[in-house]
């Protein structure tokens, strides 16, 4: 049996002011940091080991990891990818949620944030917030986005699973996967089988473990929420 645990980062700033985030850099605020401690809290309660952890190259995500790691105190390796980045919101990134709707609407910014299969405006090549602009990504060979649709960050998501997790994951490790509210609902996804649908109206909350048990096929057994 393989345990999986998934967390979404603790609230950012931008959360906190709700703005479309992406794949901006933005830290955790005060409630994030009790939030990324809070989780250590439950695994430790819990009595999980954790053997190996993913995370993305986002600073809310790893600054949750490393609060997390804090309070384990417990030593595994952990591997950071572009590919369990949050969803790439595009041009809409920076702007408040409720400045958006009064611009473009309710239901278009409803259909942005929730639907599998709309994209929203991208961001033009010599935008500054382009991400080829960024050092996190010098070293990526692959296209980058400048702008994502959630079926295409829950494509990015299942190739990192299946060529990257799957090969890593040993039977009977827990693998820890602290990431974002678009990229967990990939992995949900993939693991639960679930529906365009059904996915788009599956909520995370910021600093929630849940925690899987898988076979050694990484078929879901068993599903739980840390308490």
């Amino acid at each position: 049996m393989i345990k999986l645990v998934l967390i979404r980062h603790g609230q950012s700033f931008w959360n906190l002011e709700n703005r479309f985030t992406g794949w901006t850099d933005v830290g955790l605020s005060q409630k994030g940091v009790e939030e990324a401690r809070e989780a250590g809290d439950l695994i430790l309660k819990n009595e999980i080991k954790v053997d190996i952890a993913f995370t993305s190259v986002l600073i809310r995500a790893t600054q949750t990891l490393d609060l997390i790691c804090s309070t384990l105190k417990q030593k595994f390796p952990i591997y950071k990818s572009w590919k369990l980045n949050e969803r790439h919101y595009g041009a809409l990134q920076g702007l408040n949620k409720a400045d958006a709707e009064k611009q473009f609407g309710k239901e278009q910014v409803h259909l942005w944030r929730r639907s599998a299969q709309t994209t929203p405006p991208l961001l033009s090549q010599d935008d500054e917030r382009n991400p080829k602009y960024d050092e996190l990504y010098k070293k990526v060979s692959e296209p980058l986005p400048l702008g994502e649709s959630l079926n295409d960050t829950i494509l990015r998501v299942n190739d990192y699973f299946q060529n990257f997790m799957k090969k890593h994951i040993k039977s009977g490790q827990t693998a820890l996967v602290v990431a974002h509210g678009n990229s967990l609902r990939g992995l949900i996804k993939i693991l639960e089988d679930v529906s365009d649908e059904q996915i788009e109206k599956v909520e995370l909350a910021t600093g929630k473990p849940i925690c899987y048990t898988l076979d050694d096929n990484f078929s879901v057994v068993e599903k739980s929420f840390l308490k």
